[in-house]
């Protein structure tokens, strides 16, 4: 069968090039012969060129070698194609170290004009524009072969293997799985204030649609990029554009041919990486000689680049001219390879996004009024749209397999076999087991231990039709087996607008906490932080805290991504544990143990640049390098000896920063003030961290209830250089790992008022002087694993401090 799938590309190629020495030759350049399809070998010498042409040569070139040409067959995947080293090249070329020099290079003569010329994206070089977005996403299996399809697993469903196609990029076979299409109408204007109006025309899908674990990696192929940038974002790793001057210091430029494309000549340009490891590409690119902009470009990433879970990215752009002068986007492809090896036999998934982009119109003003009306996405018109309508208006037909995918799925969804594999899969990405419109879980939340209830079991659930249900209700139950007490939670969420997102929330826990392990409050009645139930804790961790918590909120988006929030709250307090206590004097001078408090709240959170997926009670953001910028205000409410009256402000902005190549930055202020006198359970803790894991936002070295204060200031500082120091050192730059710099911050005032009520048996101590800690850290370790080693600047000298400590993190990042 496999034979077959070959059968569709009129000419394959693949193999490796090498030198007299039998060694791989990197990044060489192979071409069809009088074409302009080409390709450039991989680190190790190897290669794959595909074309729907019929071509019986190619040539093979690389700097400091004899071009070669080779007669090839029709199919021809096992060449090996020697270079012969050419001493006069060597003697006109100055090569060093594998590198070419800059100075006297023509490409980079060509480049120097390009970045004189840099263009814009073509929209925006325009006051009013408007155009037609045509995209497709897709998912297949990849490195399908015979000892795949003869597995058992497919026993009975061996019929999803008609759909099998090849790869244009890699030579493998591959199954499609999913796809999704979408038409837009685009509409914007750069005048100020800039705006665009996305018109969501029609939307068709198939697959896994409604998976939470499938709908995590699809997010991923939303990317926006600009190749004219002087580093491109792909799966939150910055590589260095090979178009940008920054390129100059990590790619190779050779000048290899020059053609007419589209009435256009253009100069080829192939680049390749200077070193392993970096976050770079390889390819090639066409300029054209008048304007010195892109005409066509494709890249591939370096295999060696430190990105876990991606195999391969492949990224191909088409423009068109305008009037000699405007280059606008014609086809924009991506292709990312997710696979957890990076061998060329492993098994993988293809994420790919084909964009198509026709009918741009400049010029043609619309009043603002137009840009700030919002077309209706859920209405069901955009998702039924007829065969006819997508015949006409799909603007890159599918092939015949891509076709058959909407086939194949409706039919896999009645085997019992295929629902149970799925199933598997969707409960190893959500942690929840689906069970008739319900789901149990998160099934990791299972077992817990803590010194007041010692083990825990935990069981709980939520119902669940689909992803965009419009109300959902969610609950546990739990049971400590040294407490021997019972406690629970249940939560229920109504979306009663799905334009403004007016949601309706209720709920209500009884449960144990370690409470003051976040600044910013939080209104998830379900929350549970994760130093409640640490199995492994350092110090004294029984400073518990028996909490009855009451909640209710409404909240509303009355524009993109602004978020209002009203809310209610009533929160009994009791201490947990015998050798902790929260004690306090009320306005009578009486000694309380207990705290009910009524408080009201008011918050707006902006998430600007935010993404979000899916239109039910909860949806998944689809990037995550937005600003969250928090402003809440709460009034406490004085009803009996056991309340108070108060008001707190609190602020809080984190912000992700792509720092180029030097890694990702990740920052968090928070700011907090507290007017009028209130106990212990009411005041804010700085937060401490007495597990051996790092949890994001506390301090790793301080103790539970070590710092208090009524005003707070803090700040947290996370850099990860993503390997650029380690890709440098001999020993180290395979393993791929990643350094990290991390600076903890707190500073924090108390009131006399404040301090004289305390009866507890927690000494008030505000870090006046302000508290930091500093660390240095090792990530990506076996690709899951983070180690940080942290020292404390201040308070030393504090009882039972912690002046060194190391803590660990685990995680899947790319």
């Amino acid at each position: 069968m496999m034979t077959l799938f070959f059968a569709k590309a009129q000419t394959q190629v693949g193999g490796f090039v090498i030198d007299d020495m039998n060694q791989p030759i990197p990044f060489a350049n192979i071409v069809f012969s009088n074409s302009i399809e080409g390709t450039v070998s991989d680190e190790n010498g190897k290669f794959y060129l595909h074309s729907d042409n019929n071509y019986t040569e190619i040539e093979v070139s690389f700097m400091g070698f004899k071009t070669k040409t080779v007669t090839i067959k029709k199919q021809d995947l096992k060449l090996k194609i020697k270079l012969a080293n050419d001493s006069e090249e060597l003697a006109e070329v100055v090569i060093y170290s594998g590198k070419i020099k800059r100075k006297g290079n023509p490409a980079i003569a060509i480049l120097n004009k390009l970045w004189k010329n840099k263009k814009s994206n073509g929209t925006n070089l325009v006051n009013h524009y408007q155009y037609e977005k045509y995209e497709k996403i897709e998912f297949d299996m990849n490195n399908v072969d015979s000892t795949l399809t003869d597995k058992k697993i497919f026993k009975n469903i061996e019929f999803i293997f008609k759909n099998i196609d090849t790869s244009r990029v890699t030579g493998q076979a591959f199954l499609p799985v999913f796809i999704n299409e979408s038409y837009y109408n685009i509409y914007g204007k750069n005048a100020t204030p800039k705006k665009e109006r996305v018109d969501l025309v029609a939307n068709k899908a198939s697959g896994f649609e409604n998976n939470e674990f499938i709908n995590t990696y699809l997010k991923d192929l939303y990317i926006d990029y600009d190749i004219y940038k002087s580093y491109i974002k792909l799966f939150d790793k910055s590589f260095v554009s090979p178009i940008s001057k920054a390129g100059q210091l990590s790619y190779n430029y050779v000048l290899t041919d020059s053609a007419y494309i589209d009435n256009k000549w253009c100069y080829n340009i192939i680049y390749y990486p200077r070193r392993k490891g970096e976050l770079t590409f390889k390819g090639d690119m066409w300029i054209s000689d008048s304007t010195y902009a892109v005409k066509k470009i494709n890249m591939q990433s370096n295999k060696s680049a430190n990105i876990n879970w991606i195999k391969n990215i492949y990224i191909e752009q088409e423009y068109d001219v305008l009037s000699d002068s405007i280059f606008l986007l014609k086809r924009d492809y991506v292709v990312s390879d997710f696979s957890i090896s990076k061998k060329d036999a492993s098994k993988s998934i293809l994420g790919k996004r084909t964009t198509i982009y026709k009918d741009y119109v400049f010029d043609k003003p619309k009043e603002d009024k137009f840009y700030k009306k919002e077309i209706d996405i859920y209405n069901d018109s955009i998702y039924n749209k007829t065969n006819e309508f997508w015949q006409k208006n799909r603007l890159e037909k599918l092939n015949k397999n891509e076709k058959g995918i909407y086939t194949m799925l409706d039919t896999l969804r009645n085997t019992k076999k295929f629902k149970n594999m799925y199933n598997l899969v969707s409960i190893l990405g959500s942690g929840y087991i689906y069970v008739n419109q319900f789901d149990y879980g998160p099934i990791y939340s299972t077992i817990g231990k803590n010194d007041v209830e010692g083990w825990r079991l935990r069981a709980g659930g939520r119902t669940y039709r689909t992803t965009n249900d419009m109300w959902r209700v969610q609950g546990y139950g739990a049971y400590g087996f040294t407490d021997k007490a019972f406690k629970y939670g249940i939560s229920a969420k109504a979306l009663l607008s799905k334009k403004k997102r007016l949601l309706l929330a209720l709920g209500k826990r009884k449960d144990v906490e370690q409470i003051g392990v976040s600044l910013t409050s939080s209104t998830d009645v379900l929350g549970r932080s994760f130093a409640s139930s640490a199995v492994f804790a350092s110090g004294d961790n029984g400073k518990l805290t028996n909490i009855e918590l009451v909640n209710a909120s409404l909240s509303v988006e009355p524009v993109k991504n602004v978020q209002l929030q009203v809310g209610f709250s009533n929160r009994k307090l009791t201490t947990a544990s015998p050798t902790f206590n929260m004690d306090y004097y009320d306005a009578s001078s009486v000694l309380q143990n207990s705290l009910d408090q009524d408080q009201m709240d008011f918050n707006v959170t902006f998430t600007p640049k935010r993404k979000v997926v899916g239109y039910g009670v909860e949806r998944y953001n689809v990037n995550n390098d937005f600003a969250k910028i928090y402003l809440g205000y709460s009034k406490g409410f004085n009803k009996n000896a056991t309340s108070f009256a108060y008001e707190k402000v609190q602020f809080m902005y984190k912000q992700p920063f792509n720092i180029g190549g030097f890694g990702r930055m990740t920052t968090t202020l928070e700011l907090g003030k507290t007017i009028g006198d209130v106990p212990l359970g009411l005041l804010n803790i700085i937060p401490g961290n007495q597990s051996y894991f790092a949890i994001d936002n506390t301090f790793a070295l301080v103790n539970y209830y070590e710092f208090v204060a009524d005003n707070y200031a803090s700040l947290h500082i996370k850099h990860n250089f993503s390997g650029r120091i380690f890709s440098r050192i001999p020993l180290l730059k395979k393993l791929n790992l990643r350094e990290i710099v991390m600076l903890n911050a707190a500073w924090g005032s108390i009131a006399a008022s404040n301090t004289a009520i305390n009866a507890s048996n927690i000494t008030y101590l505000a870090p006046e002087n302000g508290y930091f800690e500093y660390g240095l850290g090792v990530a990506n370790i076996l690709k899951v694993f983070e180690v940080d080693f942290m020292w404390r600047g201040s308070y030393k000298n504090n009882p039972n401090a912690q002046n060194f400590g190391i803590k660990a993190g685990f995680g899947f990042n790319f």
